[in-house]
């Protein structure tokens, strides 16, 4: 008997043999319109190397933080209208409109000129100069979201009229218009975004200053209009709270606003779980529990929901040079990441009516120094991988680890560094050029998904085309 011939395969073969394995074997490709809840991730300045250095900060070189484990990636172009590196108010609302915007401006067309807001006449910053025909809005994934019928939320860990969340609810032509963007959330009050119809029914962050009027003993930063937004917003329907106990006891059947600071924006997470905690962050709650009753609240609607969850004080803490704080509060941002996906598949298993996007708006300027050895600090001293021992730049000085490329943190003359000192909480990364505060990055940025319509997003995509693959996944 003759042997029997294995089969050629021809090179054509070869490839669409190896296409219908990889089929075989990967989950469905959801497909366009099955999503009926979208979660939208925002850690604000969270680049390829804060991410990087906060995996290593918590769970080691070979670990992986939650976003790490979702199947999806793609990198992101973050250029805007007019800068190669961009601010936050265009980067965001080019993911919540699809259109390429200056720096500053928030949602609106693309020759909206961003011009500087004044002062009020206690001297506060926040007088809206948006002069009328500049430029129109851009309608933003939420307010279609809304229009379809489904409820839609944001929250923050900073002002909740910062430029992030201020994206998915507001139009004007600078982010720190803050006063008039908090007028835009209200309904049916002066300066109402009517796009939003009858509210966004979940908002929660910080800036409680820029909802209540001025008051020279207790509300330095209030409305100069002497509006209180909140007892508005109440007469409305919505639950109004102060604190993480408020937030826990709201019931799930109304619309409801979190407002947990007085001025300015949450702890950073370091200091929130201080013993003692300082300041309001002792009532502040978590962005994971600020985002599993966002879940509950608006789950209530049979035909779905979009949130936006921003981990806003990455940014402020790379801004600053802090190392430290900045992977901390990644951290928290990944661990409602991780509550959010835990959540979710309690009634969506397989995440088949569920879409979850985790991004970031822009990078920073924080990089990794020298050759350190596995297993040392991130936030320590460089040790050499090969001998353990201390690097040392080119005038026998040890050096950090993390470094950042600018900021205020540069000395004349530069001398060695001891663990003691660069473990601290407080410590400011030494930097390469000496500006006042840090800058943003121009770099490319990760996007990671997972879960119904999530198969578009893939490759190096503009942010600007991360609108249309949400849009597309609510069949819109």
């Amino acid at each position: 008997m003759k042997p029997m011939l294995k089969p050629t395969l021809t090179p054509a073969l070869k490839t669409i043999t190896a296409t219908l394995l990889a089929a075989a074997f990967s989950a469905p490709a959801l497909a366009a319109g099955e999503a009926k809840n979208i979660i939208f991730f925002l850690g604000d300045g969270m680049g390829p190397s804060t991410v990087t250095a906060s995996r290593i900060y918590k769970y080691g070189e070979a670990g992986s933080l939650t976003m790490d484990t979702l199947p999806r990636t793609a990198r992101i172009k973050t250029f805007s209208n007019d800068a190669q590196t961009t601010d936050s108010a265009p980067s965001m609302s080019a993911y919540m409109t699809g259109v390429k915007m200056n720096n500053e401006v928030i949602s609106m067309s693309a020759e909206t000129v961003a011009i500087s807001p004044g002062k009020d006449a206690h001297g506060n910053l926040g007088v809206n100069n948006c002069a009328a025909g500049n430029g129109m809005p851009a309608t933003t994934i939420l307010e279609l979201a809304k229009a379809s019928g489904r409820a839609v939320g944001s929250i923050t860990t900073t002002e909740l009229t910062h430029a992030t969340p201020a994206a998915t609810y507001a139009h004007i032509c600078h982010r720190n218009a803050q006063y008039a963007i908090a007028a835009q959330a209200v309904p049916g009050g002066a300066g109402y975004n009517p796009a939003l119809g009858d509210g966004v029914d979940v908002l929660m962050g910080g800036g409680r200053n820029h909802f209540l009027p001025y008051d020279a003993g207790s509300q330095k930063l209030g409305r100069v209009d002497g509006r209180n937004l909140l007892a508005e917003l109440a007469a409305k329907g919505y639950t109004v709270a102060a604190t993480r106990a408020d937030m826990l006891a709201a019931p799930n059947g109304k619309k409801f606003i979190g407002l947990y600071s007085s001025k300015s924006h949450l702890e950073y997470e370091l200091d929130r779980t201080a013993a003692p905690p300082l300041g309001e962050g002792a009532t502040q709650p978590s962005l994971a529990e600020m985002t599993t009753k966002a879940m509950d609240l608006l789950s209530q609607n049979s035909k779905g929901y979009f949130l936006m969850v921003e981990g806003g004080r990455i940014d402020h803490a790379l801004h600053g040079t802090n190392a430290k704080r900045a992977l901390v509060d990644t951290i928290a941002f990944d661990d409602a990441v991780r509550a959010a996906l835990d959540k979710a598949r309690l009634t969506d298993p397989t995440l088949a009516n569920t879409l979850i996007v985790v991004t970031a708006d822009h990078d920073h300027t924080l990089a990794f120094n020298g050759y350190g050895k596995r297993g040392n600090p991130i936030l320590d001293i460089n040790r050499d991988y090969k001998t353990g021992q201390p690097s040392k730049d080119a005038d026998g000085n040890t050096y950090t680890t993390l470094v950042f490329g600018n900021g205020p943190n540069r000395p004349n003359l530069r001398t060695s560094l001891d663990s003691k000192t660069v473990l601290a909480d407080n410590y400011l990364q030494e930097t390469g050029v000496r500006l006042a505060t840090e800058t943003h990055g121009g770099g490319d940025v990760k996007l990671l998904s997972t879960g119904a319509g999530s198969s578009g997003f893939k490759g190096t995509l503009d942010n600007t085309k991360v609108f249309g693959l949400l849009k597309n996944a609510f069949g819109l």
